[in-house]
């Protein structure tokens, strides 16, 4: 980003922010493969999620929670696969202890199930949830949890994942929203993932936790074997 001063109609100094240009986004990359059935390539997923954990890495590393990651918010150059988080709008700083915040953020399939079961105290591991969902995505070509309403929403979260209770997500009871929902097992992520491989599945899972202290950190995430090809590709 640069910032250019200039001057406006009425001779009033005015700044200008001055951004590269990025050609598309990660909702308008993926289209064109669920149009053909083609799978985005692998070392693609892995090169655009590497860099996904980067960059919320590195806004986590500043005390940021981004509160709305999905594909149309992330920027890319179609012809270099560099991408760039944007939109910063529902972004705010979060600091220890963990203030109180407003359960109304996120783009609803890409929401947290701490946010949709209305906790207000919350912090990184939001952004690593949308994280995940992004992931699958990239390798499905569909949403993972495509719900209308934050009910539906919780719902296909845990027909795959199982319906949540105290020994996997002490406190979830205690939540603003909890109710008596169906009771449903977990199921392997390789059923809603198939093509996906052993060290994408184990990542992944590891950042749709229920128990938001158990989420993979983004910082974490980089450091994952699914990545060891990427990082000893770029030589880092």
């Amino acid at each position: 980003m640069d910032v250019k001063q200039g001057q406006n109609k009425e001779g009033k100094t005015v700044l200008y922010l001055v951004f590269e240009y990025m050609d598309t986004d990660l909702k308008k990359f993926i289209r064109p493969f669920r149009q053909t059935g083609d799978l985005i390539p692998t070392a693609t997923v892995k090169s655009l999620m590497y860099q996904l954990c980067k960059g919320v890495a590195f806004i986590h590393g500043h005390g940021v929670l981004h509160r709305d990651l999905k594909p149309h918010n992330l920027l890319m150059d179609r012809k270099t696969t560099m991408l760039k988080i944007a939109d910063l709008g529902l972004a705010r700083a979060f600091t220890l202890p963990i203030k109180k915040y407003t359960h109304e953020i996120l783009t609803l399939w890409y929401r947290a199930p701490e946010v949709l079961m209305g906790s207000t105290h919350y912090s990184t591991a939001v952004d690593m949830w949308s994280v995940g969902c992004i992931f699958a995505e990239l390798v499905t070509k569909q949403a993972l949890f495509p719900g209308d309403s934050e009910l539906q929403q919780l719902l296909h979260i845990f027909r795959l994942l199982g319906t949540p209770n105290e020994q996997v997500w002490p406190g979830v009871s205690q939540l603003k929203n909890w109710h008596e929902y169906p009771q449903w097992k977990p199921k392997p992520l390789s059923s809603a993932v198939p093509n996906l491989d052993q060290d994408g599945l184990d990542l992944l899972l590891k950042m749709l936790q229920y128990e938001p202290s158990e989420r993979i950190s983004a910082k974490k995430a980089m450091e994952h074997p699914y990545f060891d090809d990427v990082v000893n590709k770029a030589g880092l």
